[in-house]
């Protein structure tokens, strides 16, 4: 049975991670899927030389924000920009791609910003996102993947208690990413690794959190529960620097076309 190898990767500005030999890792990655988040760019305003891959864009409306992209080996059935509701579709957070026998979803999950100005938006996505998943699924497998914003367990990050209030591991997010799993979905890298610590994949560009592995655990592939004896690796490949984010990896068996 072959193989599928995906790679995600918020990369913090593509424009900037290009003078860091993202192309070269790409190259050298050779995932049949690579997907990107946090592009901070409009249609254009970067030239990628991936002639191996296919190329699909959300943008944002507002410049230098947002932003997702997929470079996919297999060309899809239909491709699907944003969740259909305006108020979540103007800042390019999701790029999604139909195949014969799974949907691939990359998303960019809104922060909950300073002082949580927008957690009650976040809350609102959240919902919406977890209800634009279970209807794919209801068709054929999805496999999400992106920067999810959100550490889902006090293992995810390396100072739990300092953070309780901070975006990204507030109760109500993680209470809400909970709610994403019992609705049918795995997060890959736990089910794999379930006792893994100190194994995260943003570290801030402040207080060389970097050097000190002060980390967080966001950047995740999901999978349908059904497909869990599918897996066969899910890996964080935190040795990789271009961004304040490193790629995350799936591999899955029973999807090729």
């Amino acid at each position: 049975m072959s193989e599928l190898k995906l790679v995600s990767w918020n990369v913090n500005g593509l424009r900037a991670v290009l003078k860091k030999g993202f192309r070269e890792y790409v190259d050298e990655t050779d995932a049949d899927i690579f997907c990107i988040q946090e592009t901070k760019m409009q249609e254009g305003q970067a030239t990628l030389d991936l002639p191996q891959y296919q190329e699909y864009w959300s943008f944002a409306e507002k410049k230098g924000y947002s932003g997702t992209g997929v470079f996919t080996k297999r060309e899809p059935i239909r491709t699907i920009h944003g969740l259909g509701i305006p108020e979540h579709d103007t800042e390019g957070r999701i790029t999604a791609l139909e195949f014969d026998k799974f949907y691939l979803v990359n998303v960019y999950t809104p922060n909950s910003q300073n002082e949580l100005a927008r957690l009650d938006y976040r809350m609102t996505w959240d919902d919406a996102f977890r209800n634009f998943l279970t209807e794919l699924d209801g068709e054929k497998p999805v496999i999400t993947c992106g920067d999810l914003n959100v550490a889902h367990t006090e293992i995810d990050l390396k100072n739990p208690s300092s953070n309780r209030r901070n975006a990204g591991f507030t109760d109500e997010e993680r209470g809400k990413f909970s709610e994403l799993l019992d609705a049918g979905f795995t997060d890959t890298f736990r089910f794999k690794h379930p006792d893994a610590i100190e194994r995260y994949s943003w570290w801030s560009y402040r207080f060389k959190a970097r050097d000190r592995n002060a980390g967080w655990r966001i950047d995740y592939f999901l999978t349908p529960n059904r497909l869990e004896d599918a897996i066969t690796d899910a890996e964080i490949h935190d040795d990789v620097f271009g961004s304040d984010h490193c790629p995350v990896e799936l591999r899955i068996e029973g999807l090729e076309d």
